[in-house]
């Protein structure tokens, strides 16, 4: 995976919050995501706020927040690393 670029935003999305659980088996990959994507995510985009929020129990979302408020969502149980890469870059252009 390490071939792939890292996603570089555009001035639609204002900002990119991740939730999951430290521990449960559907943020897996959301925490591996985390893991192998997170510096490179920030070097391309350096005074973009990425914000991981752990929280005990709860189901992993990415969320993207555009202007004038507007958000969207996706689930990401379940998914692996590159999945989440995927839903996230999705996400973006929504």
């Amino acid at each position: 995976m390490a071939a792939k670029q890292a996603l570089k935003f555009g001035s639609a999305i204002k900002e990119l919050r991740l939730h999951l659980c430290q521990k449960s088996a559907a943020s897996k990959g959301a925490r591996d995501f985390v893991e192998k994507h997170y510096v490179d995510l920030k070097m391309a985009n350096p005074k973009f706020p990425i914000l991981v929020r752990e929280c005990s129990g709860i189901e992993p979302k990415a969320w993207a927040r555009f202007g004038f408020g507007r958000e969207a969502s996706v689930d990401l149980s379940g998914k692996s690393a590159e999945e989440v890469y995927v839903a996230i870059a999705k996400l973006e252009q929504s």
